[in-house]
């Protein structure tokens, strides 16, 4: 079965890796541990964690006591910031069929399917990590 809304491993990763982070702030995770929590792969779970630190939003220790640590407060970052740094970065504006042009000189869907578009953006640029540590608690 397809969900309407998809990203990647790699992305899903990274969000709920920095809901770990976010719910140990202003502790520190290894990839081994957060690779058990999150039943990942460590190999990929590194590379990802790689690719947040090189964004700044985590900083890491090398050594026995080592880890991540969020650089940046959960509540700033938002799932829209995630995804764009994993996928591509999103222009809401553009149709979502890929069209520059509508073949029927009016969208057929009246405009429904860039709504639901908008909608989507709206709420991943208004779900910030903290979010997803609440959801955890509740």
């Amino acid at each position: 079965m397809n969900s309407l809304v998809n990203i990647s491993e790699g992305t899903s990763l990274a969000i709920h890796g920095l809901g770990l982070l976010a719910d140990i702030a202003p502790g520190r995770i290894n990839v081994k541990a957060a690779a058990e929590n999150l039943r990942a792969s460590e190999a990929h779970l590194a590379k990802v964690f790689g690719k947040l630190q090189k964004s700044g939003l985590v900083s890491s220790t090398r050594g026995p006591t080592g880890g991540f640590t969020l650089e940046k407060a959960p509540e700033k970052i938002s799932f829209m910031d995630v995804y764009e740094l994993f996928e591509a970065p999103v222009d809401p504006e553009v149709c979502p069929l890929g069209r520059k042009h509508c073949p029927f000189g009016s969208c057929l869907f009246e405009g429904r399917i860039h709504k639901i578009s908008m909608d989507i953006y709206g709420i991943m640029k208004d779900t910030m990590i903290s979010d997803l540590r609440r959801e955890i608690h509740d």
